[in-house]
């Protein structure tokens, strides 16, 4: 089975998908730019068997293929291993050819924490043996340099680079980087293969010794995004969640240290960060990932979001152009280090515009931050950007034969879909046919509704300006939708997933529909039809929302858009039934959120399968992990379980908590208004038992 391929990846030949590298069982740690994957004992192998993927980014590249550690020329056994953030642990076991019987005696403890521009490992050789153990420790390093697009395809040949030996160091270079590593106390030899640092040791009885390992890179050659690290400029550390349930607390947490982990400064001002998509594959700024990951991690702060904000505004288009998909006012999908796809397929150049929703996204994302306390001043501030995505909403609409936003690609080496569901094979009708463009999707006119009300309200609040034509803008586009994406289901009326190039609905049921609750799009009573379907055996699950129904021919629990779940897409719909007064399925899909996580080290995966599989989730073998609208899923769990409705600037907060609570009692500490912390604590029945509130803020309990 071959999966449709994931966004921006390109089709590949079946010689090259059998080579495929998977990661759902690689551990994974990250820090800005550079990500380590490694395998369960800790080593990386590129050259092994089932290592294909494993190395040390940096900026794109592979700048470490080959990190393994041997005892007397052999590796430990791998017993135990775990990833959080920027940190992998990892514990193997060998027995000492002098010890008797068949028990372990040598155990190697490894621990890798990444750190600007490298990492530094503390390997530990244990003794358990009553007499002291005499070995000699090797570090096998090398690097080929391979670009992650190679990587990605499973085409990267693990060559390594030449590399020279001095003392404790080896050093080799590729095109981008001068890469060093070194082990104190050990001796570096340097080969055709590479390099060791090598060093005796006698590990007493009962006793250990450590080995310090260090890769650092130095860039020798810019490129268009050298985006550095930006945990720092997240505060997320506050945030202590103590439930009776004692999963939600660890899937918060280990949440949200991802998403630090996974923040960049944006070059252009590196005063600003974003939360890159996700690692490996999508470590750099992406419109709508970025863009929904600010927006849902919300509750604990709009640092995020105002960094966001101004890195995407400082790249919206400013020019018609055919290859970049660019366009006046328009918003970017991507932002790359260089050109990212290969001959004969996909190739994204490194400013990438084919998206149809981050523009409308950007604009809501302006004002939610608002509301929860950003300063009006970045309003003003970011004015003439908001006026830009305007400017582009109202002629995309405006050049549609039916009023519609609509996409196509026109320069036939970009992506065919250009919304969140963006791999060839997403849209399905029905019959399971793929539609063809151009295409409207529903989301999308959902999102610009929002937009465009929300622009209203700033315009009208903080900038002092008259937004009533933006409401009339928003009720045309609510009118089209209602007249043209309604269908008669079977004894049911259907909101459609999209229109196709036609203006023939795309009928077949997916989660796109749940992105339209609580946007304004709908009246109530198209709501409760939205919510019915998604609360519905063809779409809910017991692990989340599918992306396609189950009753749809093309239905693929596995697949990609074709039926998995999508941790980001299942929060997003738990927030609009949420907000339809749907409770219970809020609460359903929050309960089966944190299951998944709990049964996937507390770190959800960017999607997986919708059906378990011997009672388990199952992992989309390439989905990245962590990613970024995965990780920032932990504040739309906390905003639908409080039911948090903020009003910064009218001072006060709202408050309608699930009832009963799904997860016992409940305190939440470190939540944020603006600059000022808060917390809530919930009773098991759901009813608000303390808040404390920032000065100045009246809090509404129902």
């Amino acid at each position: 089975m071959h999966p449709s391929p994931p966004p921006c990846q390109d089709p590949q030949p079946a010689d090259e998908r059998s080579r495929q590298p998977w990661l759902h069982e690689l551990e994974v740690a990250v820090r800005g730019p550079v990500t380590s994957l490694s395998l369960a004992d800790g080593d990386v192998d590129a050259a092994g068997p089932g290592g294909e993927a494993t190395g040390v980014f940096v900026d794109d590249r592979r700048v470490v293929h080959r990190l393994a550690v041997r005892l007397d020329g052999r590796p430990a056994t791998g017993v135990a291993a775990s990833s959080r953030a920027g940190v992998t642990e990892t514990v193997g076991v060998a027995r000492h050819l002098g010890s008797p019987g068949p028990d372990p005696t040598v155990e190697v403890a490894r621990r890798r924490v990444l750190v600007d521009a490298g990492l530094d490992e503390v390997v530990t050789v244990r003794n358990r043996w009553d007499q002291e153990v005499s070995c000699r420790v090797e570090v096998l390093v090398a690097g080929d340099g391979a670009d992650l697009h190679d990587v990605k395809h499973g085409v990267a040949q693990p060559v390594p680079s030449p590399a020279s030996a001095s003392g404790d160091t080896l050093e080799w270079a590729d095109e981008r980087h001068r890469v060093r590593v070194s082990a104190e106390g050990a001796h570096a030899t340097a080969g055709d293969d590479g390099g060791v640092l090598a060093c005796d040791v006698v590990v007493p009885a009962a006793g250990s010794v450590d080995l310090v390992v260090r890769v650092r890179c130095e860039r020798v050659a810019a490129t268009d995004f050298d985006a550095e690290a930006g945990a720092d400029l997240v505060d997320l550390d506050g945030v202590v969640v103590t439930a009776s349930d004692s999963r939600l607390d660890r899937v918060v947490g280990t949440s949200l240290a991802d998403l630090r982990h996974l923040a960049m400064r944006d070059p252009l001002d590196p005063a600003d960060a974003f939360a890159a998509a996700g690692t490996p594959w999508y470590l750099t700024l992406f419109g709508r990932d970025s863009l929904w990951a600010a927006r849902l991690a919300l509750p604990f702060g709009t640092d995020l979001a105002r960094g966001t904000l101004r890195a995407l505004a400082r790249r919206q288009g400013t020019v018609d152009d055919v290859p970049t998909a660019q366009a006046p006012g328009k918003i970017p999908h991507e932002i790359r280090r260089g050109a990212f796809g290969s001959a004969g397929g996909m190739v994204l150049p490194s400013v990438y515009y084919g998206t149809v929703d981050a523009t409308p996204l950007w604009v809501r994302l302006l004002h939610d931050a608002w509301r929860w306390g950003m300063d009006a001043v970045v309003v003003h501030e970011l004015a003439p950007a908001l006026r830009g995505c305007l400017a582009w909403m109202e002629r995309a609409a405006a050049g549609s034969p039916d009023g519609l936003l609509r996409y196509l690609d026109e320069s036939g080496t970009g992506l065919a879909n250009q919304g969140w569901k963006d791999s060839g094979d997403s849209m399905r009708d029905a019959t399971g046919r793929i539609a063809e463009g151009p295409i409207a999707l529903v989301e999308t006119q959902a999102y610009a509704v929002e937009a465009a009300l929300s622009a209203a309200t700033l315009l009208e609040e903080v900038l002092g300006e008259d937004g009533g034509r933006w409401r009339d803008w928003a009720a045309d586009l609510s009118r089209a939708v209602r007249d043209r994406f309604w269908v008669q289901g079977e004894g049911a009326p259907l909101l459609a997933m999209a229109l196709d190039g036609a203006g023939r609905p795309v009928d077949g049921l997916g989660s796109n529909i749940g992105h339209a609750l609580g946007t304004g799009l709908l009246d109530p009573a198209r709501e409760a039809v939205v919510a019915d379907a998604l609360s519905g055996p063809d779409l809910l699950g017991p692990l989340g929302i599918s992306t396609l129904s189950r009753s749809n021919p093309a239905y693929n629990p596995i697949g990609y858009h074709t039926g998995s779940v999508w941790t980001h897409d299942t929060a997003i719909c738990a927030l609009g039934l949420a907000r339809a007064g749907r409770g219970d399925a809020a609460s359903a899909l929050l309960r089966s959120l944190v299951d998944v996580a709990s049964r996937s080290d507390d770190r959800w995966p960017e999607l997986y399968g919708a059906d378990p599989v011997l009672g388990q989730p199952v992992p989309y073998p390439a989905s990245c992990r962590p990613q970024a609208w995965a990780a920032a899923s932990a504040g739309a769990l906390v905003e639908v379980l409080l039911g948090v409705r903020p009003d910064a600037p009218g001072g006060q907060v709202r408050l309608a908590p699930l009832a009963p609570s799904p997860f016992g009692s409940v305190r939440v500490e470190g939540l944020r208004l603006g600059g000022a912390s808060w917390s809530v604590s919930l009773d098991a029945s759901g009813d608000v038992v303390d808040v404390v509130a920032p000065d100045g803020v009246e809090v509404v309990v129902g």
